[in-house]
């Protein structure tokens, strides 16, 4: 193993300078070097096509080798780091020499073993050798930038003002010296040496902007261990390292392996896959952490979704053809169908939370909506934004278990007339709504009122409604029929109210029966408006404290009920005021139609105290 002037060591072999002449100093190169070099190049190629001729006459390339070697020593010797990068086109003379170099000695290497070729061998190979451990220490130099990348870290610390600089923070001369070093190197046989050199230092890159984006690599053990408050706050800035690598540090990196191997297309595609699967495999141990036996509840759906649109955005990188983007391929595919599977049992634990929720036998006070129809559609609202999400989930869950779609579309033909669910998702989705009204009826039989209970039937009817009508994604995956039945349920439940609650009501101001023998029976009318007093004013007790919660049910309610109550009464009294004088009729008729009026319009408010204040 080789040394260079820092202790460094690289390559193979022992730096060799036999057959170097030592009266050529550094200086005398630098006086010239390009006219020199550029007449050396001639020498060499001349040596070269009077070898492929058969002419045999070594010492014409000693100026060559002598040149080259003190090239190397030349920029050895300079302090910076790096050793390339004053002089262009000075460089650009060095590596055409460092490659026609490398071409004398395999040339070399053909001729036997005791033809005069071996002493100029052993000293083209000492040179050629020389001049692959500076490349490869200057390549290194100018791949490893962590203390530039350490210095942007402080800034940014220190609130220096400095400009954001773009992922992966070379300059365009870097990058061209670094190109140039590759292809010398690729075309010198150390190709294998290069690509080492460059995937660790470039891996060591990527691990530092980890670093800086606080990532953790968290295993099985940490997240059985960490609260799902900790795991929520992680899974966010998971999620957000995967966007930062997907949308800039894969296409720095791959921007990078391109140009800094332009002339060599397939290496930089092999070392951009192998660089991306590494830092993929460091990714992924987070999410596989997240979905070993572990139980969530309905609400952490969402984050598991996001951690599975995250994968599907990696999986669709294109990282090349090889076998190991394959297994990239393969394993980012394999994390997000568990991803995936997590999410289905979480959302069809929203299935057995309405089937097991009796919720006590105590109802909802004044009939309003109860809280798991809240949930419960909020729920499925927020799920919907992530409707395309969830039916490629669905999808492929169906196709992994075998489909229950076929089953349970034949149930749908027979229950809407033939609109079927347009996915799998869809159909989870119409099964879910079925359950909740399920729940919502069986609820409804806890009250002991029937009209209360009709009330409570609507209000959760029209929530439902409601909710599908804000959100397009659900109003598009509902079938036609499955909307007009629940339309019309809510329609039935008003009528069966106004008839359990106001015909009584209508039937005491009834004009049958008022007359006997032909005269109106003023004990009959004080009979008539007495129930009507106490049966109103029951009503006012009771349902001004009951509650409609949308307000146009609300006004639907109350406009229906004055639309047969105001013309009634108002007729009623009309007609038959005139049978009483003046104290009997203040005393009788207890409200006058505006009054009826005025009152209908505070029903259902949820007053708790009665609206009777007479």
């Amino acid at each position: 193993m080789g040394k260079n002037q820092n202790g460094e060591e690289y390559l193979g072999t022992d730096t060799v300078s036999d057959g170097v002449d030592e009266t050529i100093q550094p200086d005398e190169l630098s006086s010239e070097p390009g006219c020199k070099l550029d007449e050396a190049l001639k020498d060499a190629d001349r040596f070269i096509e009077n070898l492929a001729s058969g002419e045999n006459e070594f010492t014409c390339i000693d100026n060559f080798l002598e040149l080259v070697d003190s090239a190397i020593a030349m920029y050895e010797d300079r302090e910076a780091s790096t050793k390339f990068g004053l002089n262009m086109e000075e460089e650009a003379l060095f590596f055409e020499a460092v490659k026609r170099l490398s071409m004398i000695t395999n040339k070399l290497e053909v001729f036997p073993s005791d033809s005069g070729a071996t002493s100029y061998l052993n000293r083209a190979g000492s040179v050629h050798h020389r001049a692959m451990l500076l490349s490869e220490y200057d390549f290194r130099a100018l791949l490893d930038n962590s203390k530039y990348m350490a210095d942007i870290s402080m800034d940014r610390i220190s609130g220096d003002s400095k400009t954001e600089e773009e992922f992966p923070y070379f300059s365009a001369e870097s990058i061209a010296i670094m190109n140039r070093i590759a292809s010398t190197m690729i075309f010198a046989g150390y190709e294998a040496e290069c690509c080492i050199a460059y995937s660790g230092l470039r891996l060591k890159a990527l691990d530092f902007e980890l670093s800086k984006l606080s990532f953790e690599n968290i295993n099985v053990d940490d997240a059985e261990k960490m609260s799902w408050e900790s795991l929520e706050i992680e899974i966010s800035n998971w999620i957000n390292i995967m966007k930062h690598c997907t949308n800039n540090l894969f296409s720095g990196e791959r921007k990078l392996c391109n140009s800094v191997f332009s002339e060599h297309p397939s290496t930089a595609q092999r070392l951009f896959c192998k660089l991306a699967t590494c830092l993929t495999t460091r990714l992924l141990n987070f999410p596989n952490a997240l979905v070993l036996p572990r139980q969530y509840s309905t609400e952490k759906l969402f984050k598991f979704l996001d951690i599975y649109e995250a994968l599907r955005d990696l999986k669709n990188l294109d990282i090349g053809n090889y076998l190991l983007a394959m297994e990239f391929l393969s394993e980012t595919s394999m994390v997000q169908c568990r991803i995936g599977e997590t999410a289905v049992s979480i959302f069809s634990q929203l299935e057995n939370s309405i089937k097991s929720d009796n919720a006590g036998r105590t109802p909802v006070a004044g009939g309003a909506v109860h809280p798991l129809t809240r949930y419960t559609m909020n729920y499925i609202k927020y799920a919907c934004e992530y409707k395309d999400t969830l039916e490629q989930v669905f999808r492929k869950h169906d196709e992994m278990h075998g489909s229950t779609v076929e089953k349970d579309t034949e149930n749908d033909i027979g229950n809407n007339n033939g609109c079927l669910p347009e996915s799998p998702f869809a159909s989870k989705l119409m099964k879910v709504m079925d359950l909740l009204d399920e729940n919502i009826e069986m609820k409804s039989k806890l009250y002991k009122s029937l009209s209360l209970r009709y009330i409570f039937l609507m209000n959760n009817g029209r929530y439902i409604l409601q909710k599908i009508k804000e959100s397009t994604e659900i109003h598009g995956m509902m079938t036609h029929s499955w909307l007009r039945k629940r339309t019309s349920d809510i329609r039935r439940y008003h009528k069966m109210y106004q008839r359990e609650t106001w015909t009584n009501v209508l039937q005491s101001i009834s004009h049958e029966g008022v007359q006997v023998n032909g005269k109106v029976s003023k004990q009959i009318l004080k009979e008539r408006f007495k129930n009507f007093n106490i049966m109103f004013d029951e009503i006012l007790k009771t349902q001004s404290s009951w509650v409609v919660n949308d307000g146009q049910l609300k006004t639907e309610l109350r406009v229906s009920i004055s639309s047969v109550m105001i013309p009634t009464y108002r007729s009623f009294v009309g007609r038959y005021q005139s049978h009483f004088n003046t104290k009997q009729a203040g005393k009788f008729i207890k409200y006058q139609p505006e009054d009826i009026e005025e009152l209908i319009e505070q029903l259902f408010d949820g007053n708790t105290a009665s609206m009777v204040k007479r």
